[in-house]
């Protein structure tokens, strides 16, 4: 029974070394989660010796041993297949095999939605690039492409019972873009209104199909002539592979169907491309015409091919904040924002690099209060100048405008913007791109005006 005893302890604890020592003989492939991995800490740094170092060592061999991967897929399909759940960090397991991005759970259960102010900042912001790019003869349009939960929620968990509301985001966005005016693609009525699932199971955006359906809508509400794909041939393979499988099974993912249209596309690549993920990518097509800006992020990999075969020259940009002078370097004609649902208050914290024009201060002056503005602060950034701060909580309505005046003379009206703070999300904040010849060369007195029950207050003055 003793040796029995030692036997069990001995081989407990080679399993328990497998796989610290499978380190110095197994390479592990690249995790498949979304983040950066620790790497091997140093025992000494510019600060002398490192003392935190037993504590990173544990982060980097939690983060490195041997058999990860492995160990991690078996342990996420013990979890889902057996109990139901995800042991990814990320990924909602939903029914009947579907998985969902937890990044956009609050959107669909109505929790911590964004405040009116900050639906105004989205709108206003939109509304504010829309005027500018029309000034230029450019047309504008901007749509969001719909979390997966939003069009396919039966195959949730049992979330349902937590849903607080059915007015998400995006559905309250809605009103703000109408009122300011913007040209909006409802992506959303468009998927709708059709009965085949357009999602991948396993991914978080959607297939081919569907990417072929939105790029429909969006060349239709620009005006912009195009091929549709609505009666077009296509063969379905299974070889899809979602990013949603990817990050909670990583040795056994389950591959999906796509759809793969026969007709072939006429545009072509402008140097090296890795993938239709690359943060920046130029396309030609000579058949066409005009000259296409987009912003966009992973719901354009899919979408990019049927948008960049519809324009003689098109520029597609992962770029956060927007930068419109891409506008003039690409000769553009039409630029489109589309951009994830769940990432909607992202659009509302990073408005875009844009030199603001000078505009007159209208309508009666009320009187003035001179403590309504904090952290304001000036920055350098090449050519331009950047003025940022954030009014006191309390003097802006929901539709309050912002505008900053530089001594004594030009005006300028200002994005609305949420800022992160240590305490939250502050929907109070704003942003001015200058030309930095707008500005002396020693202290400029800066003014700070905004609008209120068809009135301007005074509540900022300083030099900067």
């Amino acid at each position: 029974m003793k040796r029995l005893k030692q036997l069990y302890c001995v081989i407990f604890f080679v399993i328990c070394l497998c796989p610290l020592l499978g380190m110095l003989f197994v390479k592990e492939e690249a995790s498949s989660e979304n983040r950066e991995l620790a790497e091997f800490p140093k025992l000494k740094t510019e600060e002398g010796v490192n003392v935190e170092w037993l504590s990173q060592a544990g982060d980097y061999f939690q983060e490195h041993f041997a058999f990860r991967n492995e160990l991690v897929t078996a342990n996420a399909l013990l979890h889902g297949k057996i109990l139901g759940v995800s042991t990814a960090e990320g990924v909602i397991q939903g029914k009947d095999g579907w998985l969902y991005y937890k990044d956009s759970l609050d959107d669909y259960l109505g929790t911590e939605l964004l405040s009116e102010r900050s639906l105004y900042n989205i709108s206003h912001t939109l509304s504010m690039m829309q005027d500018y790019l029309t000034e230029r003869g450019v047309k504008f349009l901007f749509a969001a492409a719909p979390n997966k939960n939003t069009l396919y929620g039966e195959h949730m968990p049992y979330y349902d019972s937590l849903k607080v509301t059915e007015d998400n985001n995006l559905k309250r966005l809605k009103p703000y873009l109408e009122k300011e005016g913007v040209a909006y693609a409802d992506l959303q009525a468009v998927f709708d209104a059709e009965s085949e699932t357009l999602y991948h199971q396993r991914d978080s955006h959607w297939n081919n199909k569907g990417a072929a359906l939105a790029a429909d809508a969006l060349l239709t509400a620009a005006g912009k002539e195009h091929d549709s794909y609505d009666e077009e041939a296509y063969a379905v393979r299974t070889d899809f592979e979602g990013d949603l499988d990817k990050m909670l099974y990583p040795l056994a993912m389950e591959p999906e169907d796509e759809i793969y249209f026969d007709k072939p596309t006429s545009f072509a690549y402008v140097g090296e491309v890795g993938s239709n993920f690359d943060p920046k990518i130029t396309t030609v097509n000579p058949s066409k015409r005009g000259s296409l800006v987009m912003y966009r992020d992973s719901f354009g990999n899919a979408l990019l091919p049927f948008m960049a075969d519809a324009y003689a020259n098109a520029y597609f940009s992962r770029g956060v904040p927007y930068n419109l002078s891409d506008v003039d370097v690409n000769a553009a004609d039409t630029v489109i924002v589309v951009r994830a649902e769940r990432f909607l208050p992202e659009v509302a914290q990073s408005p875009p690099v844009l030199d603001a024009g000078e505009i007159p201060l209208t309508g009666d002056m009320a009187e003035s209060s001179l403590d309504g503005a904090l952290d304001v602060q000036m920055k350098a950034m090449g050519p331009r100048v950047q003025i940022t701060g954030r009014i006191l909580s309390g003097q802006l309505d929901t539709e309050s405008g912002i505008y900053l005046r530089l001594n004594g003379a030009a005006a300028y009206e200002a994005f609305p913007m949420d800022v992160k703070t240590e305490s939250g999300t502050d929907d109070n904040g704003f942003c001015v791109y200058l030309s930095a010849d707008k500005l002396k060369a020693e202290e400029n007195t800066l003014e700070i005006f905004i609008s209120k029950d068809k009135k301007l207050y005074k509540i900022y003055q300083d030099m900067i």
